[in-house]
C-alpha cells in the first residue's frame, strides 16, 4: 500500500450548505459549480484558499446578506463541517453562514439542547471540577484540549478542528481570528496546568530557562539550524502539503503472513528479525529490501521452577550477545501500571529458555515497567552481559553475570537474582514510563507528567537537564544515535527536542553533557491533520514513535515513524528541522509539522520501524520501513526518487 492522501485541505464553498437550502441558492451552488469546472484545468495542485473561494463566489455576483461582511454578533464565524471522509466525493459544506463562538467555563460537556440562542450565563460554573469549553452554535461544545487537534491558518483566518466531526471555522477579520487564537491558547494553558495563563505562572510551569517553550517567538531557534547536516538535505517538495500526495516513493516489498498474535518486533541488524507473538517467536531473514519469512518458529520452552513469573505472551524483546540471546518481560498490570519482577533469558540458537532472572536489591524483590539496550549498538556486542531497567522512581543497570564471580545463593529460590550494579532509587515524584539510550550510553527518560530527563552515561543519580512537560504524558521516547535530538510520543502528538546548547566557553554541547542555561531553543510538534485525526479513530492514540536506525558516528537518521490504530505516519527529518519550511509558516505558538505519508493497514498495527541501515540500497536512502500487524508483517523500501 501506498501512502494515505489528505483532503482536508479542500475548499470550503459557501454555496453547499448542509442545512436545508432555498432554491436561490440552489441556483447560486450550480453556478459556482459550473465555474469552477471551467477553471479545473487551471486549478493549482494545492487547494485553494478560503480567500480565493470567496474571491470567486464574488466574481460570479452571487448575493451576500449585508449581515456576512459586517455581522452585528459578538464573535461572529461561519462554520464549516467536512463530509466524505478521505473518499473521492470529500467536501466542506457550510453549516452556518453566521453564527458565534464563545468559551465557558462549565462541568459539563454533553450539549444541553438545540436553541442556538440559549444564555450563556446559564452554564457558566466555576469550580474545581471545572474547565474550559469551546461552545459554536448549537453544535458544537467541546472541552478544550489537545484533542481536539486545532490547525490554524494564519493567512486563511481559519481554524480546523476535531469534535464528533472536523469541522472549520472562518473569521470575518484578522482581530477576530487572533482573538480566538490568544484565547484558545489561554484555556488550553489553564485546562491543562490548572493556572490562569500569565506571565507569573508560564514561569512557575516551564520555569525561566525554558520560557520560549511558552513564547516561541522569543525562543531561541539557532541551534535548529546549526544542528542540520547538509550532507544529507532532502530538497524543498515544490509544492508542500499537508500529506502525501500519492504513495509513489513508498514501495511495498514484501508481505507475509505470520504464525498469527504478534505482539513485538525484535529488528535486528545482522542476519535475522523476529516476530513475538501468542505462539513463540517467528525467526524472518533480513534482506536489503525487508524481512521475509524463513519458516522457523521457536516455540516458549519455559524450565519449569518455583520462580512464580507469569509465562504469558512476553510484550518486550530484547536482544543481546550478537543478537544470539534475547530478553523477554512480560509485565503485568499491578494497582493499574505494567510491572513485573522478572524476566525470562532465551538462547535463540537452542530455542531454550536458559535463565528465570528475578528482580533484586538488598535483598528484596522489585520490580520493573521497561528494559533497554546500554547503547543504539549494545545488541551487536558479543560478550554484552548488562542492560538497563526502569520503573515508577528507579532508573538502574542490570547485570547478567554472576558479582565477583561467586555463584549466586539460590537455595530459597530457583531463580537466581539479577545483580544492580548501577542506578538510583528516587523516592516519589518522577513517575517514568519509558527510556532509551544514546550511542554512547546516555540516557533519556520520558515520565507521566511530560517531563524528559537526560542523564549522562556515568551518572543515573541526578538529572543533567530536565524538559518541562507540556501537559500530556510521555508514553515512549527514543534519541538520535549522537545524543542531539529527542523524540518523544504523547496520545496526540509527538514532540521534537534539540538537546544542542552553547556553554560558557563557546563549545557545543548537549544538554546530555552539562546544563543548557537559557539558551534553550523551542521543541517542535509532529502532529496528524484534524482529518487524519478523526479518520484514525478516536480511541486511537500515537504509539513508539522513533527515528531511524543508525549505529555509526557521524550517520543521521533520516525519517521518523509513528504508529496511530491502522496509519503508519512517516516524516522525513530533514524537513521537519528546516525552519522556513512551508508548514511552519503563518503558524500560532509552537511550530507543529503537518507534512507526513500515511501507510494504511487492514488492521491496527502493532509496531512500525526502520531496519538498521546497513539494509539500505543504492535506490533509496533509507533502509527499509517495517510494519507489523498481529497477522502479517510487511516491508516497504523508501525511493530516492524526486
Amino acid at each position: 500500500m501506498g501512502a494515505n492522501h489528505s483532503r482536508e485541505d479542500l475548499e470550503l464553498s459557501d454555496s453547499e450548505e448542509y442545512e436545508e437550502e432555498t432554491e436561490k441558492e440552489d441556483e447560486e451552488e450550480e453556478d459556482y459549480h459550473d465555474a469552477k469546472d471551467k477553471s479545473s484545468e487551471r486549478r493549482p495542485k494545492t487547494p485553494s484558499s478560503v480567500d480565493e473561494v470567496e474571491a470567486r463566489l464574488k466574481a460570479l455576483k452571487l448575493k451576500y446578506p449585508s449581515s456576512t461582511q459586517t455581522p452585528n454578533l459578538k464573535n461572529p464565524v461561519k462554520l464549516y463541517l467536512h463530509i466524505g471522509g478521505n473518499t473521492p466525493v470529500a467536501k466542506w459544506v457550510l453549516s452556518n453562514k453566521l453564527t458565534s463562538y464563545s468559551f465557558i467555563k462549565s462541568a459539563q460537556i454533553e450539549q444541553q439542547g438545540d436553541d442556538e440562542d440559549e444564555e450563556e450565563e446559564e452554564e457558566e460554573q466555576e469550580g474545581e471540577d471545572s474547565w474550559w469549553v469551546l461552545k459554536v452554535g448549537s453544535k458544537i461544545r467541546v472541552r478544550v484540549t489537545p484533542e481536539i487537534q486545532l490547525k490554524t491558518f494564519c493567512d486563511q483566518r481559519r481554524v480546523d478542528f476535531v469534535a464528533n466531526g472536523v469541522w472549520a471555522m472562518k473569521f470575518f477579520t484578522n482581530e477576530d481570528y487572533k482573538g480566538f487564537v490568544a484565547k484558545f491558547q489561554d484555556c488550553l494553558f489553564e485546562n491543562t496546568y490548572g493556572y490562569e495563563s500569565n506571565e507569573e505562572n508560564k514561569v512557575k510551569v516551564y520555569g525561566k530557562d525554558f520560557i520560549g517553550w511558552a513564547n516561541p517567538q522569543a525562543a531561541d531557534d539557532s541551534m535548529w539550524e546549526d544542528a542540520e547536516d547538509t550532507l544529507f538535505k532532502s530538497p524543498e517538495p515544490k509544492t508542500p502539503t499537508p500529506a502525501s500526495r500519492g504513495g509513489q516513493d513508498l514501495r511495498e516489498e514484501f508481505e507475509e503472513a505470520a504464525n498469527g498474535g504478534i505482539q513485538s518486533l525484535a529488528l535486528g541488524a545482522l542476519d535475522n528479525s523476529f516476530l513475538v507473538g501468542e505462539s513463540g517467536i517467528q525467526v524472518v531473514k533480513n534482506f536489503a529490501h525487508g524481512i521475509q519469512g524463513k519458516g522457523v518458529c521457536v516455540n516458549f520452552d519455559y524450565k519449569k521452577g518455583g520462580s512464580g513469573l507469569v509465562h504469558s505472551t512476553p510484550k518486550k524483546a530484547l536482544l543481546m550477545r550478537a543478537e544470539t540471546n534475547m530478553l523477554l518481560m512480560s509485565p503485568m498490570m499491578d494497582s493499574g501500571k505494567p510491572h513485573t519482577t522478572g524476566l525470562h533469558q532465551l538462547d535463540i540458537e537452542t530455542g531454550k529458555v536458559v535463565t528465570e532472572w528475578r528482580f533484586g536489591k538488598d535483598g528484596t524483590d522489585i520490580t520493573m515497567r521497561d528494559i533497554a539496550n546500554d547503547s543504539k549498538g549494545a545488541q551487536l556486542d558479543p560478550t554484552g552481559s548488562t542492560f538497563l531497567g526502569l520503573d515508577d522512581n528507579r532508573l538502574c543497570r542490570w547485570d547478567m553475570r554472576d558479582r565477583k564471580g561467586i555463584v549466586q545463593d539460590i537455595a530459597n529460590a530457583s531463580t537466581p537474582v539479577l545483580n544492580w550494579t548501577q542506578g538510583h532509587q528516587f523516592s516519589r515524584g518522577t513517575n517514568f514510563q519509558c527510556f532509551a539510550s544514546t550511542g554512547d550510553g546516555s540516557i533519556v527518560v520520558g515520565s507521566l507528567d511530560g517531563k524528559i530527563r537526560l542523564y549522562s552515561s556515568s551518572s543515573m543519580r541526578q538529572a543533567k537537564t530536565a524538559f518541562p512537560g507540556l501537559g500530556s504524558p510521555i508514553t515512549h521516547v527514543d534519541v538520535t544515535f549522537d545524543g542531539k535530538w529527542i523524540l518523544g510520543t504523547t496520545d496526540t502528538y509527538l514532540i521534537l527536542i534539540c538537546t544542542l546548547f552553547t556553554d560558557k566557553d563557546g563549545r557545543a554541547k548537549t544538554g546530555f553533557a552539562g546544563r543548557m542555561g537559557n539558551r534553550i531553543s523551542a521543541p517542535r510538534l509532529l502532529k496528524l491533520n484534524p482529518l487524519d485525526s478523526h479518520l484514525a479513530g478516536v480511541n486511537n492514540k500515537f504509539r513508539n514513535a522513533q527515528f531511524s536506525w543508525v549505529t555509526e558516528n557521524g550517520k543521521q537518521e533520516r525519517h521518523l515513524v509513528a504508529t496511530v490504530g491502522k496509519f503508519s505516519v512517516i516524516w522525513n527529518f530533514q524537513q521537519v528541522k528546516n525552519g522556513s519550511h512551508e508548514c511552519y509558516r503563518n503558524q500560532e505558538g509552537l511550530k507543529s509539522c503537518y507534512c507526513y505519508k500515511i501507510v494504511l493497514k487492514d488492521d491496527s498495527i502493532v509496531d512500525s520501524r526502520f531496519m538498521h541501515e546497513k539494509f539500505a540500497v543504492t535506490d533509496s536512502p533509507e533502509a527499509p520501513l517495517v510494519i507489523a500487524t498481529p497477522l502479517k508483517v510487511s516491508s516497504f523500501s523508501i525511493s530516492s526518487r524526486r
